[in-house]
């Protein structure tokens, strides 16, 4: 009798996800922003979908503060696979008066959940596929696989569906939703793992390079136009990767000399740190400042 390998067995369970979704959802889309997480995503669907196009469109939720480099790449490989990528602006949503910052040098990653819910219903989807998995925050642990948000795009942490032996309900009434995770179970271990077995291109800026950088909240922040130093800060020069990417004025990356998937790994394997408290300042508001994001409609 064969055995499947972890990874074998992570990617059946995630093919087999994407498969059910599609078959009962109407109108479903896959949240495609250039990382790492949606790369593999990706290769999920081509894996459970192709020779066939997917069944549904690539979207993303651009904030415009989004790293260069990363959006080439976005671009890059939607082309590659001649699917269909559907983009909508933070920007535009701020131009129309659909969020208003407080400030201008505010992070636009919390008005995400506005531009997100109006495509939404511009385009009425009724499923969204993101690579968001448990082992990145508390918030997210606490998340179905199939999670069910209302008519107005919100999810009740305490009224979530059952999902035992993987049997999942991706029924939803009129104006309702759908966010499904069929990565949930992977860890970032297991990410980069896939990574290298499908010897998958990812954004150049997860790898080691040398990067302006000034300390500020116990974390390194990038030096650059959107987020010069501040008074009193030193900006140096070091050799740093990103392990998550995301709107500029709230992504950090870590001190490394991982220059490729291999030493990834290796660095990924004795991390003591989760990649979102190592790396995101939007989580650090509160204990609670991501679930209450998600309760708003947030990725």
């Amino acid at each position: 009798m064969s055995v499947l390998s972890h990874l074998d067995a992570l990617e059946s369970e995630s093919i087999h996800i994407l498969r059910e979704v599609v078959a009962e959802a109407r109108n479903p889309a896959l949240l495609f922003s250039g990382g790492k997480d949606s790369i593999v995503m990706l290769r999920l669907a081509e894996k459970a979908f192709r020779p066939d196009r997917f069944p549904f469109p690539l979207l993303h939720i651009d904030t415009e503060h989004n790293f260069d480099e990363v959006i080439a790449f976005r671009d890059k490989r939607a082309a590659e696979l001649d699917e269909k990528l559907v983009v909508r602006s933070v920007a535009d949503s701020i131009r129309t008066g659909r969020v208003v910052l407080r400030r201008p040098d505010e992070s636009r990653n919390v008005h995400q959940s506005v531009t997100l819910l109006d495509a939404i219903q511009e385009f009425q989807f009724d499923a969204l596929f993101g690579g968001a998995r448990r082992d990145e925050e508390k918030a997210r642990a606490k998340e179905r696989v199939i999670s069910h948000r209302n008519e107005f795009g919100q999810w009740d942490p305490r009224n979530q569906r059952p999902e035992l032996w993987n049997l999942y309900n991706a029924r939803v009434a009129s104006g309702e939703h759908l966010r499904v995770f069929p990565i949930s179970n992977w860890t970032e271990l297991d990410v980069w793992q896939y990574i290298r077995r499908e010897n998958l291109a990812v954004p150049s800026i997860y790898f080691a390079h040398e990067r302006l950088v000034v300390e500020r909240n116990g974390l390194l922040a990038p030096v650059t136009a959107l987020t010069p130093p501040r008074a009193g800060e030193l900006a140096v020069q070091r050799s740093v990767r990103f392990r998550t990417v995301g709107d500029i004025t709230c992504t950090c990356p870590v001190l490394s000399d991982a220059a490729n998937v291999d030493a990834i790994i290796a660095e990924t394997a004795v991390t003591t740190v989760t990649e979102r408290g190592a790396t995101r300042m939007d989580d650090q508001t509160s204990e609670a400042s991501m679930e209450l994001r998600k309760k708003e409609g947030y990725f």
